[in-house]
């Protein structure tokens, strides 16, 4: 049986209406189960339908869905289509009589600011500084990094790279210096877009200043574009430089160019648990349909709604609310600030002034947001809601139970939403056609194989297994950038022809998944995933630290917290100035939102007779859980002290 009761049951008639349903009942179908396993066996007549339902244009048309012969790790989609993003996400709807003037996008800033452009203006602007690219010398291949706050110029920028054939890759905006500039080596990128500043409560962040470091350290870039957002004081550089104003002075008029179903358009890096990041490789005929079929079809998203997803473009949502979005037609709504400032309500605000209708959100802004009182959702009108999405970590039922009554009025069903960055959305979702309950999944999204294995990889029911999926679907990365071996030993390297996602997960009788936590040491801070040795390097960096182990331990608002403990040189003194220095260092590196804010020092850290840290061991020794079998240990007092400072029996942060 189920943990939990149904928290929402769509009515006969709510059901039919969607798109899933109809889709469904034009193949023979009304029942979900019976159409998913039809969907997992038979892939190829699943995303073949799939594409023409989305009205998907193609340049060349495909000559066959799927072609395996390189195994199932390197699917190859589409064979011989020809197409661009660029087309099926903006020119499609812009040359549409009936649709060029409905809004694309409306953006609204921190400080209140708003602009909003119809398809037909969205594609002049896109139009423009594609052929300043083009005059640049941004070319089919070439990588741009995007280090961007959430402005308009940076979908158009998107867009427009895509329609010169060349690939964006989008950072973090939060980043320091040298995450940028580890992600711009790592691609190569010959360009990076960034901003002068951005507005964030109220106060001016100077993004360019980072941006330089990070420029400085890249010789691979040739150039550097400056949207001049917030009009502060900066340094140019007559070499690199380049003023977004110089490039909008372009003709509007651009042909899209034409590119292969598996020709890159997007190159996103996620962060692992051994240190370097990893370059997910997304292609046109991959992300894009992907996202808008989750969008579409399992959200229900239509022409006529309006999708806003609280993001960053450096997180994968960014990218999903931007495909997902204009692909079908929609308009989309980008905010440069936060939620809850300049009062706990700009979030509702938000959602009532564009009457959005599919609104995304993580558990960590619920739980954020529910200190304030649910008197801030009660002030507005939020009747055009349609679906509320969640994606970035799992649930507690508190939370969700608390938005589906007072933003959802008990009406509104939240679509919980499960996959990651190199899968191009969905794994697990609610689909529109069954009861959705608070905190679980209920189905497998069509086309997605999925299965949860034990350590033999048996398939388990009722019990925590390894969350694994056993076919290759539209939208899975195309490998990692340059690193196939990497790629292969991270999915494909525990179980035969078995994509292992990294999940615990339990299913039960019922069709219904939970999520429990990760499986790997990958940290979810605020629904943003941090490896751990991405901290540990840069603590180790600072000449008294010899090692560094970073475990993530549950926290009230960001879901997880990292907390940091380090081993100094024996010649170090420990002092409240050391853990001064070492936690500014942090925040320098890694920003604020992303840095430890607790840290300690110990005399070792536990670890195996190969000398790798135990980060189990850390964990359940800081929160005195029963650690499990620990006999690999070469030290095991290490686990008492640590364990003693959890119980805040040794000197804390």
């Amino acid at each position: 049986m189920s943990t939990y009761e149904n928290a929402w049951i769509p009515t006969a008639e709510q059901k039919e209406r969607t798109r899933l349903y109809q889709w469904m009942k034009k193949h023979g179908y009304t029942d979900y189960e019976d159409f998913q396993k039809k969907s997992v066996n038979d892939i190829d007549w699943l995303w073949d339908e799939a594409v023409q339902e989305l009205g998907i244009e193609w340049y060349t048309p495909y000559k066959e869905t799927l072609d395996t012969s390189n195994g199932i790790a390197y699917p190859n989609w589409f064979v011989d289509g020809e197409l661009n993003v660029a087309h099926n996400a903006l020119d499609k709807w812009a040359e549409d009589p009936s649709k060029k003037d409905d809004v694309a996008l409306y953006w609204e800033g921190d400080n209140g600011d708003k602009r909003e452009y119809t398809y037909e203006e969205l594609q002049q602007e896109v139009n423009a500084i594609a052929n300043g690219f083009e005059n640049n010398g941004i070319t089919h291949g070439d990588v741009v990094t995007l280090y961007m706050p959430m402005l308009p110029e940076t979908l158009i920028a998107m867009l427009a790279v895509s329609k010169v054939g060349a690939v964006f890759s989008p950072a973090f905006s939060g980043y320091k210096a040298d995450a940028i500039a580890t992600r711009i080596q790592a691609s190569k990128a010959k360009a990076l877009i960034t901003a002068d500043g951005f507005y964030r409560r109220g106060k001016t962040i100077p993004m360019k200043d980072e941006a330089d470091l990070a420029a400085d350290q890249c010789p691979s870039l040739e150039h550097v574009f400056v949207v001049e957002r917030a009009g502060n004081e900066i340094a140019w550089n007559e070499y690199r430089d380049l003023p977004w104003s110089h490039l909008q002075k372009n003709e509007t008029v651009y042909n899209t160019a034409v590119k292969k179903t598996d020709d890159p358009f997007m190159l996103i890096y996620t962060s692992g648990t051994t240190g370097k990041p990893k370059g997910a490789v997304h292609t046109h005929a991959g992300f894009p349909i992907k996202s808008a079929f989750d969008a579409g079809i399992c959200m229900d998203l239509s022409k006529d709604d309006t999708l806003f997803w609280y993001t960053d473009m450096g997180w994968m949502m960014g990218p999903f609310l931007v495909y997902g979005g204009l692909m079908n037609g929609a308009s989309i709504v980008m905010f440069e600030g936060t939620p809850d400032y300049p009062e706990p309500d700009r979030l509702w605000d938000l959602v009532e002034n564009y009457q959005v209708t599919h609104l995304g959100i993580s558990p960590t802004l619920i739980r954020s947001m529910m200190k304030h009182g649910e008197q801030w959702i009660e002030k507005h009108d939020l009747s055009s809601l349609k679906l509320i999405g969640s994606t970035g970590e799992p649930w507690n039922t508190e939370p969700w139970n608390w938005l589906f009554k007072h933003a959802g009025n008990q009406k509104v069903p939240i679509f919980n939403y499960s996959g990651g960055t190199e899968i191009s959305g969905g794994i697990l979702g609610n689909v529109l056609v069954k009861p959705i309950q608070p905190v679980t999944f209920n189905a497998a999204l069509p086309g997605m194989d999925v299965n949860v294995f034990d350590e033999s990889g048996q398939p388990l029911l009722n019990e925590v297994g390894e969350l694994v999926l056993l076919k290759p679907w539209v939208g899975m990365t195309n490998s990692f950038f340059e690193d196939d071996e990497r790629y292969e030993q991270t999915y494909w390297s525990r179980f035969k022809d078995t994509w292992v996602h990294g999940d615990w997960v339990i299913k039960d009788e019922e069709g219904y998944y939970t999520i429990t936590g990760r499986s790997d040491d990958v940290l979810n801070v605020a629904g943003k995933r941090l490896g751990p040795a991405e901290v540990e390097s840069v603590l180790v960096e600072h000449k008294a630290v010899i090692e560094a182990g970073v475990v993530g331990v549950p926290h009230d608002i960001k879901g997880e917290e990292p907390i940091a403990f380090v081993v100094t040189k024996p010649d170090t003194e420990p002092s409240e100035d050391l853990l001064t220095q070492l936690k500014n260092h942090l925040e320098q590196k890694l920003g604020k939102a992303l840095a430890p804010k607790k840290l300690f020092i110990v005399d070792d850290l536990p670890k195996t007779r190969n000398a790798k840290v135990m980060r189990r061991a850390i964990k359940t020794a800081y929160l005195n859980e029963p650690a499990g079998d620990l006999s690999a240990l070469e030290n095991p007092d290490s686990v008492e002290q640590i364990r003693r400072i959890g119980q805040g029996t040794s000197t804390s942060s």
